[in-house]
């Protein structure tokens, strides 16, 4: 059984969740608190989640471990089996992970600043709203951002994008708070809208 150490509301946690729920994995959960981080630095030596323990082997980072799991049970599938498509989801991957989390990250930033510049903070901000268009038209005549099926990218890309949609009460971290308030989900965007109503229905580990 695979063994994922996760905490709550952990976006990147939730990304394999999605994954392992997908393939069906029996799971066992340890969930660690912020405020300490022990368990999972012993495991794998940094304290960041998620973390899976698999057969003795030990993955870290969300993708990384979509990607090994994919690796070690193919089945069903996260990517592509065409080698060309395959590539074009590492490199939506990577796009969203290197291009799109940076306004967010960098919005984060500012407001730890002691002065924060509030105008750099809602040229971020209108960034993030315009890639709202992207996903737009990512699901022009199809169900999921890269196809028809639910795959790699769809578990890259929804834990952050449901916060133009809801956000839960119980959810304060603040970077989730900024991806609620500069994301705005309005009627211009119906298809993005119904794919975060259909990925939210599926199970996680």
């Amino acid at each position: 059984m695979i063994r994922l150490y996760r905490a709550a509301y952990s976006t990147n946690v939730e990304r394999v969740a999605l994954a392992l729920a997908h393939k069906g994995l029996a799971v066992e959960s340890v969930t660690i608190d912020y405020g300490d981080r022990s368990q999972v630095e012993r495991v794998s030596g940094q304290g960041l989640v998620p973390v899976i323990e698999d057969g003795g082997r030990v993955v870290v980072d969300s993708m990384d471990i979509v990607s090994y799991l994919e690796e070690r049970y193919p089945e069903p599938p996260l990517y592509p089996s065409d080698e060309a498509r395959r590539v074009e989801m590492h490199i939506f991957i990577d796009w969203f992970n290197q291009v799109w989390k940076r306004p967010p990250n960098d919005i984060e930033a500012e407001l730890d600043r002691p002065a924060p510049d509030h105008e750099r903070i809602a040229r971020l901000a209108g960034q993030m709203e315009a890639a709202l268009g992207h996903f737009e038209s990512l699901l022009g005549g199809r169900s999921h951002l890269m196809g028809d099926d639910f795959s790699a990218a769809d578990c890259a890309a929804f834990p952050f994008l449901k916060y133009a949609a809801f956000r839960d009460p119980g959810d304060d971290e603040h970077f989730h708070r900024i991806l609620d308030e500069h994301q705005q989900l309005g009627d211009h965007l119906p298809r993005l809208g119904d794919w975060i109503r259909r990925v939210d229905e599926r199970p996680r580990a």
